[in-house]
């Protein structure tokens, strides 16, 4: 199971290597804007990022080859005639299993996001990027004293859905909320500004008597400087930060926020809510999907430990080929719920930081009932 493991993860490492040198390092080397020793830098960086997602695939993949030889070479038959149970054949693969996701968790929280930030640097460092490329779809990013959550950001940088705008008075007290439906950002090289212009906005101000109202359906520009933010900003992703830094942006913006507003505006249901509440869940629930993700992926090994080695079994075939297609087919299951908490990002209602879950739950239930029958030999 070693054996495999090891081979699966040196395999799936090289693909998910081999597709983010062909998207940004091979480019900036055919554009010398990189030479071979930082790509070479760049390529160890990513590796322990890698290595977060192709470990559980890894685990998944050799699960399937090994139990899978071992059911059609008569191995479980011959263990079971000398008396030996699945379970008790089984219990070090699933150590083995626990053992792996402790290093997907270390990964995760912290060792995977600080190589990610670095090789963002080391990329940010050899491209000119656009003042625009700051801003990603469903992620709050704050430039200056505003925060920018957009719901999506189109492939031309220039054209935003969804916007919504937090302007902060200090470090601790928000003055302007405004959102709208669509939004343009442009760049102003000149006076090392973006302008990002909210169309349609609904604005509401901070005052002595809480939040009120201050436009409605009235476009708004705002003049933001990044000159002296934008490396840093390039790289404190959310998706990208450690869990330490996840747990203190969530508190920063619960800071920030502070008490529930005198305006009550509705919500996507069309029931009362307060305002600060509603910008609370919209800056937040980024936040948490990115926290509960990285310590759902933390477990996904012992939940495809669990769903692998039954399926292995009822496969009992020896080739490779099946085991594989069978182990991409279960990870396309467990990350379309990733990209589906992901993409509700911007929806709070719909708590998108409890899905990166499911899959979990899912796997190991199946998992189990499985185990238990294979064990029965059903």
């Amino acid at each position: 199971m070693v054996a495999a493991l090891g081979m699966t993860v040196f395999v799936f490492t090289g693909i998910l290597l081999l597709g983010n040198v062909l998207k940004e390092i091979l480019h900036l080397l055919v554009n010398r804007q990189a030479t071979p020793a930082l790509a070479a830098h760049a390529i160890l960086l990513l590796i322990p990022w890698v290595l977060s997602f192709s470990l559980p695939i890894g685990m998944l993949t050799a699960a399937l080859l090994v139990f899978g030889r071992f059911s059609a070479d008569q191995e479980l038959t011959a263990a079971r005639a000398s008396g030996i149970s699945l379970i008790s054949l089984i219990t070090p693969v699933l150590l083995l299993s626990v053992a792996v996701s402790a290093l997907c968790a270390c990964l995760n929280f912290n060792i995977a996001p600080s190589c990610r930030v670095a090789y963002n640097r080391l990329i940010f460092q050899a491209a000119t990027r656009h003042p625009s490329n700051l801003l990603r779809s469903g992620e709050p990013v704050t430039l200056g004293n505003y925060t920018i959550l957009a719901g999506l950001v189109h492939k031309d940088g220039s054209n935003l859905d969804n916007v919504k705008v937090a302007q902060w008075r200090g470090a601790s007290e928000g003055e302007r909320w405004v959102e709208g439906p669509s939004g343009t950002l442009l760049s102003d090289p000149a006076r090392h500004q973006i302008v990002l212009t909210v169309h349609s906005a609904r604005g509401w101000e901070n005052g002595p008597g809480g939040w009120v109202p201050s436009l409605t359906e009235s476009d708004l520009t705002f003049p933001i400087d990044v000159a002296a933010q934008a490396q840093s900003l390039l790289t404190v992703a959310i998706s990208d930060m450690t869990f330490g830094q996840l747990r203190q942006k969530l508190a920063e913006y619960e800071r920030r926020v502070g008490a529930a507003p005198a305006v009550i505006p509705l919500n996507g249901a069309g029931k009362p809510m307060p305002l600060s509440r509603q910008i609370m869940e919209d800056l937040t629930t980024p936040v948490l999907v990115y926290m509960h993700r990285e310590v759902a992926f933390s477990f996904a090994c012992i939940g495809f430990t669990l769903v692998g080695i039954p399926l292995g079994i009822r496969a009992h075939r020896r080739e490779t080929s099946v085991g594989v297609a069978t182990a991409l087919l279960l990870m396309l299951i467990y990350y379309s719920f990733v990209v589906l908490a992901q993409a509700w990002v911007s929806y709070p209602a719909r708590a998108p930081f409890l899905i990166v879950w499911l899959p979990n739950f899912i796997f190991q239930a199946v998992g189990a009932v499985l185990l238990w029958r294979a064990n029965r030999g059903v």
